[in-house]
């Protein structure tokens, strides 16, 4: 049973992340990666649907030229929990050979869908991967993956907006927040 409201901020219990908080985070993390991009021949790859408000203001903030391209996965189906088997959807149209990859991701949680896509994604021979996350729950980590760039990390939450959803909903909100827990469960049982 999904009790949204119309207006999305009431089914916000708690703001984690300010949208001006999320400007700072995201400067910071562009500085960084122009520093150690530096003559390096950089692919960001987004993972649709959750980092793409993420991916588009990172590029901006990285000061290098660099490529982009896209891959949608799939772990959860209709799950709220990552299965760990990746299922791509979208494959990326560019060839990894030559270049150096950065994965950018909205949040890194138990890691699995992510170990999964990095073994695919080195199978096609790019110079280097690396991962970039807006949020990281390192509570959560049940794979053996890191973060080479974190923005922030955040309590095991259910967190929504700046790219991030519940059913598709809350993405467009330019904070991140901590959804009402009766928004995603039915009480009554």
């Amino acid at each position: 049973m999904c009790m949204f409201s119309e207006n999305m901020s009431k089914d916000i219990r708690e703001v984690l992340l300010t949208e001006e908080q999320i400007a700072e985070l995201v400067k910071k993390l562009g500085d960084e990666i122009t520093k150690d991009y530096k003559d390096k021949n950089l692919l960001l790859i987004s993972v649709l649907k959750g980092s793409v408000v993420f991916v588009a203001d990172l590029m901006r903030a990285i000061d290098l030229p660099c490529s982009m391209d896209f891959m949608v996965v799939s772990s959860y189906g209709d799950s709220m929990e990552s299965s760990g088997i990746v299922k791509i959807i979208k494959d990326l149209d560019i060839s990894l050979e030559g270049y150096d990859v950065l994965i950018v991701e909205d949040i890194l949680d138990t890691g699995r869908t992510l170990a999964s896509l990095i073994e695919i994604l080195k199978m096609r021979r790019p110079k280097s991967i690396k991962i970039c996350t807006l949020l990281d729950k390192v509570d959560c980590r049940l794979a053996n993956v890191e973060a080479d760039y974190v923005g922030a990390r955040v309590p095991d939450e259910f967190v929504v907006g700046y790219g991030l959803d519940y059913n598709e909903r809350y993405r467009n909100l330019p904070f991140v927040g901590v959804l009402k827990p009766l928004v995603y469960t039915d009480e009554s049982k």
